[in-house]
């Protein structure tokens, strides 16, 4: 599998990418910049800016929003606009924001938080639920991807500064986790976000890695690898009318390389699948 660079333009912090099949438009993020990118599948796209970091935005249940994670609150963006419907300014420690976030099978939003002094355990993975924000997992430096089994009796969760990616056990009827347990250690790099293909299968960035790996949700054996020419991988998502195709983000901060900050796609052998939507409403 060989990528190619989609979006040859340097991103801060590009992160949170999606694909909607109902709009057939690709999103993500630039965290720092506090902007979300949705674009075409030809590349033209368009941009909106909260004013403050965005840590992800995910599609919601109404075609063409997004459920938007952001420093002070969770906010719900529609036709041009961002409106608060969760604030977090208590629920937060000082200086930190919302990280990755995602919306598992029926359809409560999970996110979790990140700081500028990431080497304390004072994060947490959260989930927002009929208007009720619960601690999922405490003591977390850095809290990153997450993905759910096809059967969505599993759930999985990287933790960045821990090297590692966590599998638990998962009850989709009460959102509830348990029996916590290590899938893999990084052997190189940092894990950051991921997705799951219709396989079962995790496709893992790694920061300060350069690349996507495929891993076993079985076993946590790395099954294949794609390499970019970028060094802070930070996410990736399956797209396009086949879902073959992996989007791949990058963070240019800090980093003078030619790509570094820039989107990628690589056409896979596999399909994954299209995307839980957050509920605002649960």
């Amino acid at each position: 599998m060989k990528a190619e660079v989609w979006i040859n333009e340097r991103h801060g912090l590009a992160e949170s990418p999606f694909y909607d099949p109902r709009t057939k438009k690709y999103s993500w993020v630039d965290i720092d910049a506090g902007r979300l990118w949705i674009s075409s599948n030809s590349g033209e796209r368009y941009h909106f800016e909260l004013g403050q970091p965005i840590g992800a935005a995910v599609p919601g249940e109404k075609c063409g929003s997004y459920v938007l994670a952001a420093g002070d609150g969770l906010y719900l963006y529609s036709d041009g606009k961002a409106e608060r419907f969760c604030d977090l300014s208590g629920v937060y420690p000082p200086q930190m924001r919302s990280n990755d976030a995602k919306a598992d099978p029926a359809g409560r939003l999970w996110f979790g938080s990140s700081g500028r002094v990431s080497n304390e355990m004072n994060g947490a993975l959260y989930r927002y639920d009929n208007g009720a924000v619960t601690v999922m997992q405490a003591e977390t430096r850095i809290a990153n991807g997450m993905a759910w089994s096809s059967d969505k009796t599993r759930f999985f969760f990287s933790e960045t500064l821990c090297r590692a990616v966590f599998a638990y056990d998962h009850d989709n009827d009460s959102g509830e986790i348990h029996d916590r347990r290590v899938l893999f250690e990084a052997e190189k790099g940092l894990p950051d976000g991921m997705c799951i293909d219709a396989d079962d299968n995790l496709w893992v960035a790694f920061w300060d890695g350069g690349r996507i790996e495929k891993r076993s949700t079985e076993t946590g054996e790395k099954l294949d690898e794609i390499q970019l020419p970028a060094q802070n991988i930070t996410s990736c998502c399956f797209g396009g009318d086949e879902f073959d195709t992996l989007l791949i983000t990058s963070s240019g901060a800090g980093f003078d390389g030619k790509y570094d900050g820039c989107l990628f796609r690589c056409v896979t052998d596999v399909r994954g699948k299209a995307p839980d939507y957050a509920m605002t409403n649960i």
